[in-house]
Parts: structure tokens; sequence; C-alpha cells
């Protein structure tokens, strides 16, 4: 059986969480407390040297890291990937976006208001947290005012990739209000068959 190392925090694990749930996928989950550094144990390093969650583990030992590799490499021969190569590309496009221009902001400011006291947190920090998780906000909701998904009109793992840390966006104390187009994007994908809940514990 494949076996998740996982956070339930996490959005970058709760990707891998949700296509293995839509794929109908059986898997074993092992949590870890990452701000106790329960992922920095020379056990957790041995298995994935950059002692971050998510951590997908083949029954022949290989271990697969990075959330949206993980995702790429299910979602081969599915209906989540489409078989055109441009639209594979647009797929890849959107997840390099997610994990260079979205995750690094609005997961970031998300982690220190909603799972560290807000207090130790640096102001001006934060602020230039929210500026650029706006603007990567921005960029997707020009695309999904005319776009039901984000790549090709189908559901795909670009969405997942960018659902997960958009639809907790508020734990970031960030406003959807304004984005009219993400809200509606927001709710097809929660619609999708076998669609999980990020904290959600039981996934039979």
């Amino acid at each position: 059986m494949l076996v998740l190392h996982d956070n339930l925090g996490s959005g970058n694990a709760y990707k891998v969480r949700l296509l293995l749930s839509q794929l109908g996928q059986a898997f074993k989950r092992i949590e870890y407390d990452v701000t106790r550094g329960e992922t920095r144990t020379a056990e957790f390093l041995a298995l994935n040297p950059d002692g971050r969650v998510p951590l997908l583990q083949f029954p022949d030992g290989r271990g697969l890291a990075q959330s949206n590799a993980i995702l790429f490499y299910l979602a081969q021969g599915t209906d989540y990937l489409p078989t055109d190569s441009f639209e594979q590309a647009q797929v890849l496009q959107w997840m390099f976006f997610e994990q260079y221009s979205h995750e690094p902001f609005i997961a970031v400011a998300r982690y220190w208001l909603h799972f560290l006291d807000p207090r130790e947190v640096d102001k001006d920090a934060l602020e230039e947290k929210w500026r650029r998780g706006y603007q990567a906000l921005d960029v997707m909701e020009r695309h999904l005012n005319g776009a039901d998904y984000l790549v090709g009109g189908a559901y795909s793992i670009a969405d997942m990739a960018l659902y997960a840390y958009t639809h907790v966006a508020n734990e970031a104390e960030m406003d959807l209000a304004p984005y009219p187009g993400i809200r509606r994007w927001l709710d097809r994908v929660a619609e999708q068959p076998r669609h999980v809940l990020i904290t959600q514990e039981d996934f039979s």
C-alpha cells in the first residue's frame, strides 16, 4: 500500500490527499507535527533529506517528495491530466506559478497567523506576504473570470494545486470577496466527486 507521510494542516500535503481520494486510491497516512521538528529526525531525513512533507512512499521502498511532483506522477493516465502535450505544459505552468508566486506568500501568511503566535509575526514582513499574495490572486482572477477551470475547461491537478491554499486564504486573513471568479471556481472544485476537507482524517 502507498504510505503518505503527511501533516493535516499543510496545504501541500492536502493536495496529495485530495488527488488520492478522487482517484479512489487506498493509502496509509502517517502524521507529523512539523512545529515540533518531527520531520527533522534522523529517521525521517533518511526518507527525505529535505525534511519536509508530503512524501509518498511506494511499496517497493521508493519515495517521492514535492507535492506537485507527486500530483503529476499520480495523475498520469487519468482524467486529471490532459492528454494534449500543450495542455500538459499549461498544467505545469500553473503548478510552477503556485509554488513560485502563490504558495510562498499565501501559505506563509497562513502559517504565521494560523499556527504561530500572531504577536510574534513581523508586521512589515506580513504586509509584504499579503501584497504578493494578492498579486497572485489577481492573476488567477483574470483567468478564472472567463474560465471554469485553469486548463482546457476541465478539472485537473492544476486546480488541485492552487485550490489547496486559495480555499483557506481566510486563515491568512486575506479577503476573497473582490474575486468572484475565484469564488465560483472554489465552489466548482468543492463539488467534485470524492472531495475531501483539508483537515479530514477519515479517507475510507
